[in-house]
């Protein structure tokens, strides 16, 4: 099933982003094709990072709250929220 994740980060936390971004996408890239797509959002300004948008294909809500967990974004306490939806690919 495939999941959303829209993930809000702390106001003035892009440090803790930055410092944290490569262990991050290295647990993105862990995943293989159970990712189905990932990329940061940005403020107004279209250049600040704040959060992120993630799509993965999980069998369980189980599986995506372990996955949220292990992530060295959670560890680095990071996220004001994360959103966690089931999702269907409609278009295109």
């Amino acid at each position: 099933m495939l999941f959303a994740l829209y993930c809000t980060d702390k106001e003035d936390y892009l440090d803790v982003r930055l410092d944290n971004r490569q262990a991050h996408l290295d647990h993105l890239n862990g995943l293989g094709d159970k990712l189905v797509f990932a990329g940061p959002t940005f403020a107004d300004d279209g250049e600040t990072m704040n959060g992120g948008l993630i799509v993965v294909d999980f069998d369980t809500r189980k599986d995506v709250d372990d996955f949220v967990a292990a992530d060295p974004y959670t560890h680095a306490k990071l996220f004001e929220s994360v959103i966690i939806r089931p999702w269907k690919k409609v278009l295109p």
